[in-house]
């Protein structure tokens, strides 16, 4: 049987199994859950032994999940420079940096260097894909040891130019977004779900830093926050992890309609806190508009945001984990800000349908000849779905800029060169915006963004080099 026929056949069968049941369904919050592909993990044969911190070198492994999905448009302002892995835009996508400039997709000049199965789709969208003039997309890129190429499937046209790695192709198709239309669906659901977790921990949040005080021993570590982690003008802060057992899951839910993350916390290193919790660290706005994720770190952790209606706004240096989004993204920064390609393996707070208790059946009315005793029914209890706190957030208007707890954000992309318009979206063969490590095979000096790693006795200063074509 086709693998499609196979998965209906399944559905029909759980659906009748379900309905065949006579239960009470009762919703609650209940054991820990993993993202199920193609969200969450690493997925394929490939996938690294271990993920390195934010580096421009070979390529470590491959990864077929997505890294970044929307359920609407995805957009490109300010001066975003490059997303990392296998994305999925169930509406437009649209380049309009300021200034213009190129968009790197799927593979980056400094990242986690894990990059899409060769010749699978790196680029999916449900709509067009409008590239601004004097702007242009990337797909594709190359290690010492060859390329990384995948195709643009795309359900709307293509305006703009849209260089591809051969042998990636562009690829018009009508049905581009239809496999994962569920995955928007699923986003909800979870979102919304983990949204209603009780805390298990203390948020405290002064002007200058937010602590999270977990209870040492939950293997989901669960803080609910109904303010912005921010400065009282809206700068960055420092956010500090404490008493976290090894091992469990963290999620922070923002609570409110237009909840603020301000912070220079995170470096991607060894040592660093936010690093050792990033594959299972989730910041969840399961009810948000306007959300915005700000600062100039290399900020650890997934992202999630489970209201279709809602729009992210992303403007931190660099972004290491699944941005995964019911609504829309706009992907923004005032220099080369990147979204990097990291997993989360964590097990999420799950709402799940258990059985209630089976209603006692109903006997038939005594015949008047012939009385027999009935038995009394009792009542069935049913068990009240658990209550979650309602909490509205604080919003004061979002600023960029840096308090003086924290260093100023640093830019990747000092130098940019257009390529040629390509139409059919097939690589021009000409250069690009230089990514963060340079161009061709010398090797160069660059700066990786983030305050952290300027606080690191210049660690963000390596030599490195930038293969490929796009040099």
């Amino acid at each position: 049987m086709p693998a499609t026929g196979r998965r209906r056949a399944v559905r029909v069968a759980v659906a009748a199994a379900v309905a065949a049941v006579p239960m009470v369904a009762v919703l609650t919050v209940g054991s820990a859950a993993p993202l199920a592909p193609p969200l969450g993990a690493c997925t394929g044969p490939d996938c690294p032994a271990a993920w390195p911190p934010p580096n421009n070198g070979d390529f470590t492994g491959r990864d077929a999940s997505i890294n970044v999905f929307t359920g609407g448009d995805y957009t490109v302002t300010g001066r975003a420079a490059e997303a990392e892995g296998k994305i999925v835009a169930l509406g437009n996508l649209t380049v309009d940096k300021n200034g213009g400039g190129v968009y790197n997709m799927g593979v980056v000049g400094v990242g986690s260097r894990v990059v899409p199965p060769n010749g699978s789709d790196f680029v999916i969208t449900g709509g067009g894909v409008d590239v601004r003039t004097g702007n242009f997309i990337l797909i594709g890129g190359s290690d010492s040891h060859g390329q990384a190429f995948g195709s643009l499937r795309h359900a709307g046209g293509v305006t703009g130019t849209v260089s591809i790695d051969p042998t990636g192709r562009s690829i018009q198709d009508p049905n581009a977004a239809a496999p994962y239309q569920d995955v928007r669906t699923r986003i909800e659901e979870v979102s919304d779900c983990v949204g209603r977790a009780a805390a298990t921990g203390s948020v405290d949040i002064s002007s200058r830093q937010a602590t999270f005080t977990g209870d040492g021993v939950s293997a989901k570590q669960v803080f609910n926050v109904s303010r912005n982690l921010a400065s009282p003008s809206g700068g960055q802060i420092g956010l500090v992890f404490g008493n976290i057992p090894a091992g469990a899951t963290v999620v922070v839910n923002m609570l409110g309609d237009s909840p603020i993350i301000n912070t220079y916390t995170g470096t991607g290193l060894a040592g660093d806190r936010t690093t050792e919790l990033r594959s299972k660290l989730m910041y969840n706005f399961p009810t948000a508009t306007t959300p915005q994720i700000l600062g100039s770190a290399q900020f650890q952790g997934s992202v999630m945001a489970g209201n279709p209606g809602s729009t992210m706004t992303i403007a931190q240096a660099g972004m290491n984990g699944r941005v995964l989004l019911a609504g829309n993204l706009i992907h923004t920064g005032t220099g080369g800000y990147e979204i990097h390609g990291y997993p989360f393996d964590g097990g999420l707070p799950d709402c799940e349908v258990t059985p209630g208790p089976t209603p006692t059946p109903t006997s038939p009315s005594p015949s008047p000849t012939s009385p027999s005793p009935t038995s009394p029914t009792s009542p069935s209890p049913t068990s009240p779905a658990p209550t979650s706190p309602s909490a509205s957030a604080s919003s004061p208007s979002a600023s960029a800029s840096r308090s003086s707890a924290g260093p100023a954000p640093t830019g990747h992309h000092p130098s940019e060169h257009p390529t040629g318009h390509h139409p059919t979206g097939h690589h021009s063969g000409g250069g690009g915006e230089l990514p963060p490590t340079g161009a061709g095979n010398a090797p160069v000096v660059f700066g990786l963004a983030g305050a952290g790693l300027l606080g690191l006795g210049g660690l963000a200063v390596l030599a490195a080099r930038r293969r490929g074509r796009h040099g």
